[in-house]
């Protein structure tokens, strides 16, 4: 499998080299020149392969050669070694739980599958790789439980002073070792915009091995794919496809879904529920994409006011408006509603909603109550526990904390605080 960049100005690239290099040398993400069909007959026979067997036969076609079969088994293996129940709310909503991993959230297995291969990679490499990251939340902790302690490689987390939960900041800053997180006094924008402008610097591109892990990253994007067909492998009524909902911020997630719909997955609609930064529903009404300031919410792993990966949407659907209208439609979810979800769907079907999992709940109802005749899925990405602060706010009462959770408590937060400037990010990259 080749990756083209998708602002057009770089060389082709196999899946080892997109990997390694994060982003394009012009800016832009790399995207697979062709997407794999699925044969029938794999779809068919879907419920009665394992989990591993599912998602082998999915990412194979995009590492192609680059790493062989057995390792890549190896790798698969260890990226999803724990469970994805899909569980019904109501007569018409089901939840997929993607909170069963290390870190409690959805990105342990984009992470997990990336920090494996980069491993891999390593190995064949003289300089230590350099993983530069972003995180609005979970990205960071996940990244930093994938690739704590793996020789040749160290992480550099940035993230959102005062904008990630308790949890989610002790779960990336904790780790010492080859993981250095520093505490941007800024947004998720900054942040993203700060990684960007590292690797677009050639004169840091000499010194250092540089490459991404967010889902910019062909490694920590495409495996996401694995939990709509284990969605599929477990809906029963197979004549009657869902509609799936998905809690979006920086676009990947929900990227990977429609990816795996184009390989053949048959599933009927994708909603791309957004939290109050909703630049994507005012593109689906307008057909124009504005970039706007992420503003802060309940759901902060979704403030993200310029979603770096709309531009694969784009590719996905050949750059036609109507084809992505077709396949994915979009809400906005105010706090004041998520709040109210959270509350209802506790009272209602004793379900606890964490505030991401809640915008995805919500805008799946807002869909169904248009389209009754149709049942869906929403992602519930995040556990509950790790926004305990906010729920307790909600529900009136603390959570109960898993006892791995409250060992967090126990250490010592270690972070750099820095400017939200790309020249202050620089300097410490090298001292």
């Amino acid at each position: 499998m080749k990756y083209f960049s998708t602002n057009r100005k770089s060389p082709e690239v196999n899946f080892k080299d997109a990997t390694l290099s994060g982003q394009a040398p012009d800016k832009g993400l790399y995207f697979p020149i062709t997407i794999p069909v699925l044969p029938a007959s794999f779809l068919d026979k879907l419920a009665h392969l394992s989990n591993e067997e599912i998602a082998f036969k999915v990412i194979q076609p995009y590492v192609g050669d680059c790493i062989p079969d057995k390792d890549l088994m190896n790798i698969v293996n260890k990226t999803i070694a724990f469970d994805f129940p899909l569980k019904q709310i109501n007569e018409n909503i089901f939840a997929l739980e993607l909170f069963h991993g290390p870190t409690l959230a959805f990105k342990d297995v984009g992470a997990g599958f990336m920090s494996c291969c980069l491993g891999h990679f390593a190995k064949t490499i003289e300089k230590e790789i350099t993983v530069l990251v972003a995180t609005s939340g979970d990205t960071g902790g996940a990244v930093a439980a994938g690739f704590a302690g793996i020789e040749g490689v160290r992480v550099i987390i940035l993230y959102p002073s005062g904008k990630v939960s308790n949890v989610q900041e002790l779960q990336l800053t904790t780790w010492g070792g080859n993981i250095q997180a520093y505490e941007v006094d800024g947004n998720f924008d900054d942040c993203q915009s700060m990684v960007k402008q590292a690797f677009a610097d050639y004169e840091l591109q000499n010194k250092m091995f540089l490459t991404s892990a967010n889902s910019i990253n062909v490694a920590r994007w495409l495996p996401q794919q694995f939990y709509y067909f284990f969605a599929w492998k477990q809906w029963a009524d197979k004549n009657r496809p869902p509609i799936i909902s998905v809690p979006s911020g920086n676009f990947g997630n929900i990227c990977s879904g429609l990816l795996a719909m184009k390989s053949g997955l048959p599933f009927k609609h994708f909603i791309a529920a957004c939290n109050t930064n909703k630049v994507i529903p005012e593109f689906m009404q307008t057909g124009n994409y504005q970039p706007q300031k992420a503003k802060a919410t309940l759901s902060n792993a979704m403030d993200v006011g310029d979603p770096s990966n709309f531009v694969r949407i784009l590719e996905i659907f050949d750059q036609q408006f109507k084809g992505i209208q077709k396949a994915m439609s979009s809400y906005s979810i105010s706090d004041d509603e998520t709040i109210h979800t959270i509350k209802k769907v506790k009272n209602d079907y004793a379900y606890l909603l964490d505030p991401h999992g809640a915008v995805g709940y919500a805008a799946l109802e807002k869909y169904l109550s248009a389209h009754s005749q149709e049942k869906g899925i929403f992602l519930e990405t995040a556990h509950p526990v790790k926004f305990d602060n906010t729920m307790e706010k909600i529900l009136g009462y603390p959570l109960p904390l898993p006892a791995h959770v409250k060992s967090l408590y126990q250490k010592v937060k270690g972070s750099i605080r820095i400017d939200a400037d790309y020249h202050a990010l620089k300097n410490e990259l090298n001292k």
